[in-house]
């Protein structure tokens, strides 16, 4: 947008926002006063011992913001939100001058303001404030080391256990931890970076184009608008195969075929299916990259770029269709976004409600649909609702594409999305369907507890209620092993064996020596690498102290460290015997140095609490 043209997707007059009025709590910014037309990121990664010493890790170099003045009045200072993490040395401001083809830089002063726990504000004054729709460029050279936006991995935290590797996680509000920004989803701006780093290092970003710029530089570009959270950067030895006419699998060289081989034609699949239902895909590439072992999280739905936890690669596409969620996101929450985070729900509601679309569509009965936290998920509820309400699924599925394609590349409110779903279907709003007694609206965006409308779980009966009455059999003081080998688990699906195994831990611990015979029964449990199965039979063998089988624990949790998986194994040792207590210490005190700080801080206070 650095010329001016209008947002991707817009006409000759969009409709107004509630959005374009709403404040972000979260922001130290004056995101208001100011258009940010582009920003530009010239970084150089060094890679070295932690700390603020010389020759310490770090990203250095310059973010430049394009901007236009909004104030009638003018502007004397830009605020921006920042980190005390961030050390910023310079400022300097560039302006248009009639007749002059490129004005040059001039310094400028700059200070900081406390704001909160996560960030601070910048601020950076013009000389003169600057006049009502006038262009200017800020240069802002800064340092980034350690701190909550830029995650720096050592050797041993990577799959590879040779090279360190950095990365960034944005959301929500971290990415003013990594560059200066107006850190709020309400704003949407495209993006291009130069990226150096040491030799054999690879850098990869949430971005349309990736270049390759001589032995050590990369280029990126992103064509499309953005909020900041979805910026994203990792740096590390990393190799890539095509796995789908536009996408690539990303990995360390070691985990590079586990990945190709578990995602080849798989994406695409999903890309198609979800365009079928909600529209374009714009982002023009689809690319998945595996993370480092030490990722404490499942995904980020970060553009072109999504980041994964390695426990996806469960040897089996057992797990692929997880990326179902990322890859809805590329709709709602990327494409069309909550204008700040107390609208979340119109991110992940809709992305839930998405997911479970495609899932349908290509699997016939949703998994989610059937078993997971679906009556927990208040968002995912209420859109389920709505198309309750509408009574046909196929003119639910138009709208949802109108409706994409009426905010695409905007920041809305939940009133901009009621206000056009009421309009889109005058009868509903003849009807009153807003303020239906018990069913309002406003109960159900602003009333904490149980939705008021729960969706219809029966298609699952069918195909949980065999796991069910297997679980029962397994919680018999005498086994019926008659009746159990009659029932074939060998079909069941991923999801039907975790919901059987919840079933089990429920009743466990099981009568001597029952645990023992499951596992002999069914080695394709107990021995899985699928990660979910892994968890449950872990915290199986440990309820019941099942001791010949801890070693599965202890190597689980040195192979990965997504906190979904590591905390709930802490808690079982903790809870469980003596042996399985040590065995969390001992566990613990060799696998510390290669998770995630937070996940260390939890496991801690798992392990050893405060006071204790």
């Amino acid at each position: 947008m650095a010329s001016g043209e209008p947002s991707p997707g817009s006409g000759a007059a969009r409709r107004p926002l509630h959005s374009a009025q709403a404040v972000d709590v979260a922001s130290a910014s004056n995101f208001r006063a100011f258009e940010l037309l582009h920003l530009h990121l010239d970084l150089r990664a060094e890679f070295g011992p932690p700390g603020p010493g010389a020759g310490s890790r770090g990203l250095r170099g310059t973010a430049v913001l394009d901007l236009r003045c909004l104030e009638p009045e003018g502007a004397a200072e830009l605020r921006l939100d920042s980190h005390p993490c961030l050390e910023v040395t310079a400022a300097a401001l560039r302006r248009e001058r009639p007749g002059s083809e490129e004005p040059p830089a001039e310094p400028v002063s700059f200070y900081t303001q406390p704001f909160s726990h996560y960030g601070q504000a910048l601020c950076v004054s013009f000389p003169q404030p600057c006049r009502a729709a006038e262009r200017l460029q800020v240069l802002l050279t800064y340092r980034v080391g350690e701190g909550p936006g830029v995650c720096w991995l050592a050797p041993e935290q990577t799959a590879g256990k040779k090279k360190p590797f950095v990365y960034t996680q944005g959301q929500a509000v971290l990415n003013r931890a990594f560059f200066p920004c107006f850190d709020t989803p309400a704003v949407k701006y495209k993006y291009s970076a130069l990226i150096e780093v040491p030799d054999g290092f690879t850098a990869v970003m949430s971005a349309s184009t990736w270049e390759k710029r001589g032995p050590n530089k990369f280029f990126f570009q992103m064509c499309q608008p953005i909020p900041s959270y979805l910026i994203a950067l990792a740096i590390g030895d990393l190799v890539s195969a095509e796995v789908g006419p536009r996408s690539r699998v990303w990995a360390e060289p070691c985990l590079i075929d586990a990945a190709k081989e578990e995602y080849n034609g798989v994406i695409e699949e999903f890309l198609a299916t979800g365009e079928k239902l909600f529209g374009p895909y714009v982002w023009g590439r689809y690319d998945l990259l595996f993370m480092p072992p030490s990722f404490p999280f499942g995904g980020m739905e970060n553009p072109c770029l999504t980041f994964v936890t390695p426990c996806l690669l469960a040897g089996d596409r057992s797990l692929a269709d997880v990326i179902i969620h990322e890859i809805s996101h590329s709709w709602f929450g990327n494409l069309v976004t909550n204008a700040n985070w107390g609208e979340f729900w119109l991110n992940e509601g809709f992305t839930m409600y998405a997911q479970r679309r495609i899932s349908t569509i290509l699997f016939g009965v949703d998994p989610d649909d059937t078993y997971n936290e679906t009556p927990y998920e208040k968002g995912f509820c209420f859109v389920s609702y709505l198309a309750h309400l509408v009574g046909d699924q196929d003119q639910f599925d138009s709208f949802l594409k109108a409706y994409v394609h009426e905010f695409k590349f905007r920041s809305i409110l939940a009133d901009d999305f009621l206000d056009f779903y009421l309009e889109y279907f005058p009868e509903l709003k003849k009807k009153r369907v807003d303020i239906i007694p018990g069913f309002e609206f406003d109960r159900w965006l602003n009333t904490p507890g149980w939705p008021p409308y729960l969706p219809d779980l029966s298609p699952g009966d069918s195909l949980m209620k065999p796991a069910e009455e297997l679980a029962q059999l397994w919680a018999a003081e005498e086994l019926d092993m008659k009746a159990i080998e009659a029932v074939a688990i060998s079909p069941w699906k991923t999801y039907q064996l975790v919901y059987f195994l919840d079933k089990i831990l429920q009743k466990s611990p099981l009568p001597p020596g029952n645990v023992k015979k499951l596992g002999e029964t069914y080695p394709s449990i107990s021995n899985a690498r699928n990660a979910e199965l892994r968890l449950r039979w872990g915290q199986i063998v440990l309820k019941n102290d099942h001791q010949e089988d801890f070693w599965k624990v202890k190597e689980f949790l040195h192979n990965q460290g997504k906190q979904k998986y590591t905390l709930p194994l802490y808690h079982a040792m903790m809870g469980g015997s003596e042996v399985a207590q040590t065995l969390a210490k001992e566990t613990f005190a060799s696998t510390a140095s290669q998770l995630h700080s937070n996940v260390v801080n939890y496991v801690q206070q798992i392990v050893a609490p405060k006071g204790s």
